[in-house]
């Protein structure tokens, strides 16, 4: 499905300069210092399915009240299921693990780890059939149980021989569970699931966070043959835990690259090119900057546009937005301007008033993609 929307990009950017090619005129500065002439909106497509908004603070204004309060309408979300499930943790002991078995006053019951050799290596193993030998008991089951559960029954079994047998059960190591991590992380590799419960926020941490090409947005954790999507932005950026899950034996957590969180800027700049949305996102002045800005030789300053394709379910085939880059309020309006990812930012040095035929041109093109798109359920 990646290739797929790479090859619907490369269509779409592709039949637009090839129209822009066949519109423009003949090339010439259109930042002169003389008065510019009158700002010329382009029009939107009469029936609808083309919508053309001018970048103004108005708009601005209204995409932030749409999108909540300048953070993309996201706010600070408590877990309490998750909250239940970390204050009810216990973990169960399973083939593979070793337990530290103590029997106080009783030390012939006790084996001590000694200079050379630690808890783990002299513990009780937890053989392949779930049991364990301890001496007075002989083979007991218990995989399956937690420490309390093994201490229970190991003191019931040892009363039978021991006096009032006071005995304590821990977990030297912890070898049956697991975890693991790939993708875009520094380390990828397992995780032990211990005593400890192990949430995705914990998992990432332990393999040493995300690297840069991460994709925090999409993180999948497959759990039992299903594909959960969640997101790490959502937790690291807005607090909201609702994303945050404690994480099971066999669960594995992919970060996938953030190759599709790309922005295209494309006509009269310096350098186009395509640029990766960050982290903190990316807006319209710093795509046009890192696009080394417009060119001032052919760049028409009141023809930067930003064509957005929309979900066919909105009635629409997709959205132009326009920016008069020659009114000196356009720079501010640039920067607070949030591109999305497959944005084409476009800098044009046709005249406006043959955008509107270019639109036009544009309808066949981009109902055919939205109609691959639904075919392929992209």
């Amino acid at each position: 499905m990646n290739s797929f929307l790479k090859h619907r990009m490369w269509l779409f950017t592709c039949a637009t300069l090839l129209l822009l090619s066949g519109c423009s005129l003949s090339p010439g500065s259109h930042l002169a210092s003389a008065p510019p002439p009158p700002f010329t909106p382009l029009q939107s497509a009469a029936d609808g399915s083309v919508l053309v908004q001018p970048i103004t603070a108005m708009l601005i204004s209204q995409l932030t009240l749409n999108n909540g309060s300048g953070n993309d309408g996201q706010r600070s979300r408590p877990n309490p299921k998750l909250d239940r499930a970390l204050a009810n943790y216990d973990y169960v002991v399973g083939r593979g693990d070793v337990l530290n078995i103590t029997v106080w006053d009783h030390p012939e019951l006790t084996i001590p780890a000694g200079s050379f050799r630690s808890a783990e290596d002299s513990g009780n193993w937890v053989h392949n059939d779930g049991t364990i030998f301890y001496p007075y008991v002989g083979k007991l089951f218990v995989a399956g149980m937690t420490v309390t559960q093994i201490r229970d029954v190991l003191t019931k079994r040892l009363s039978r021989v021991v006096e009032s047998p006071q005995v304590d059960v821990a977990v030297a190591g912890f070898r049956s569970q697991r975890v693991y991590v790939t993708g875009e992380v520094a380390q990828p590799g397992q995780v032990a699931i211990s005593n400890v419960p192990l949430t995705l926020v914990d998992a990432v941490n332990k393999v040493g966070g995300l690297s840069e090409a991460a994709d925090w947005q999409r993180v999948n954790l497959t759990r039992d043959g299903k594909v959960h999507t969640l997101s790490l932005r959502q937790i690291y950026q807005y607090g909201d835990m609702s994303e945050n899950q404690l994480l099971r034996h066999n669960d594995v957590i992919h970060i996938p690259r953030n190759d599709h969180l790309q922005v295209f800027v494309m006509g009269e700049v310096s350098k186009p090119q395509a640029l990766t949305i960050n982290r903190t996102g990316m807006s319209l002045a710093q795509a046009l900057a890192g696009s080394g800005g417009l060119d001032e030789q052919h760049a028409d300053a009141s023809g930067v546009f930003v064509l957005r394709s929309v979900p066919s379910s909105q009635g629409m085939l997709a959205k132009i937005f326009q920016l008069n880059a020659s009114d000196a309020s356009a720079f501010l309006l640039a920067q607070r301007f949030p591109l999305e990812p497959q944005d084409v930012v476009y800098v044009t040095k046709a005249p406006l008033a043959r955008w509107n035929d270019v639109v036009q041109l544009l309808l066949p093109t981009i109902q055919s993609l939205n109609q691959l798109d639904n075919l392929f359920g992209s």
